[in-house]
């Protein structure tokens, strides 16, 4: 088959993403020139003959330092940064020759391939994308133990496990965390690192406040006897969420202080008993006045089901991985609008605020002025 032709059928199957010419078929005999082709080869991950000829592929360039700190790592073996965000830039610009040479750098870099792996599937949304029917079996199986490790803070082990990974395999954890990656553009990348950066600094941090002091204390400390729900020990037989005041919610969204977009849940009182001084009582929520981020408290889930993208419920949980307090419940399935449910799939975290009866711009600045607006950024858990 002539080259001409061959290349055509190139274009027409890749869709011109990537033009090819006849010249990257020529062949490259100056030593000199073999060496600069090969360094630039090494920097923008295209092949030998394309970067000989000097038609490299412009891409996305994205920014390593939004990677850092993003892509989990063991010490000691470290991601290489701008071998990753070639290979994402590569992803969104569709180029399947570049995507080709780049991962088998990555593969070879292993502890590359754990970072991008890692940042997919050691994180809340891996929990349901490891049961994935379309993730080959590989994946399944280090995403599982990536999973079970991080939540027990032995992540590196995961990571390391990478390392004994064979070659297929490896592939195989790869093209799958890509097509993740895929879904993505620059400026979720940059939220995401945004959230997550909260969320460490949040674990580290002591809360801002804490709790008001229980008002049966004061009958305790009077001699009163208090029986309390957990002292008739009714185990199951009582709905213990319709005994507390309850709350509805409001779905939005807003933008963060660096203008990225984030999911939103403004809760409003649903019982007489609901309201400011019960937040107060039940959370350690901070008084936010709109202005910058409130803390992410990783404790708080916003539950969402993925059969039918609705929202199931808001909860506390306890070190046990029971919920402690429960604010909200869906009283029926709803599905989200596909454009909010895709924020809150990139995101993994939503601001929840309230608690207000008018979700109105005007009525959350006024509340939030007035010092009666509680907020935090919670984790979504999709189940």
């Amino acid at each position: 088959m002539p080259a001409a032709e061959s290349i055509s059928r190139v274009h027409r199957v890749m869709g011109n993403r990537c033009t090819l010419h006849e010249k990257e078929f020529a062949v490259v005999k100056n030593h000199g020139k073999k060496t600069r082709a090969k360094k630039r080869a090494q920097r923008t991950g295209a092949s030998h003959a394309s970067a000989a000829a000097g038609t490299t592929h412009n891409h996305a360039v994205l920014d390593t330092g939004l990677l850092e700190g993003l892509l989990p790592y063991v010490a000691g073996s470290a991601p290489d940064h701008d071998l990753a965000a070639r290979l994402i830039g590569a992803c969104w610009a569709g180029c399947g020759p570049c995507q080709v040479s780049l991962s088998a750098k990555a593969v070879a870099h292993r502890a590359t391939l754990a970072g991008l792996a890692g940042a997919v599937y050691m994180v809340p949304l891996g929990a349901a994308a490891q049961h994935s029917p379309f993730l080959a079996p590989p994946t399944r199986a280090w995403a599982a133990r990536a999973q079970e490790a991080a939540s027990s803070g032995n992540g590196h082990v995961a990571l390391r496990a990478v390392d004994d990974l064979s070659e297929d395999d490896a592939h195989a954890l790869l093209d799958d965390a890509l097509n993740h990656w895929a879904a993505l553009d620059m400026e979720n990348v940059s939220l995401l690192k945004e959230v997550r950066a909260a969320d460490e600094a949040a674990s580290r941090r002591v809360p801002p406040r804490q709790r008001p002091a229980d008002p049966m204390d004061t009958f305790r400390a009077a001699g009163i006897n208090v029986v309390t729900l957990d002292d008739l020990d009714l185990g199951d037989e009582i709905d213990r969420y319709y005994l507390a005041p309850n709350y509805g919610i409001f779905p939005g969204q807003t933008a963060t202080p660096t203008g990225q977009e984030l999911p939103m849940l403004t809760l409003y009182p649903e019982t007489e008993d609901a309201g400011i001084e019960d937040l107060e009582a039940r959370t350690d929520w901070e008084h936010w006045g709109m202005y910058g981020l409130p803390d992410v408290d990783p404790n708080w889930r916003v539950r969402a089901r993925i059969s039918d993208r609705s929202l199931q419920g808001l909860v506390l949980v306890g070190p046990d991985g029971n919920d402690t307090v429960e604010l909200w419940r869906a009283a029926e399935s709803v599905s989200m609008p596909t454009d909010w449910w895709d924020l809150l799939d990139r995101a993994q975290h939503v601001l929840v605020v309230g608690p207000v009866s008018d979700p109105a711009p005007k009525a959350l600045n006024a509340a939030g002025e007035a010092g009666e607006l509680l907020a935090v950024v919670a984790r979504v858990s999709f189940v």
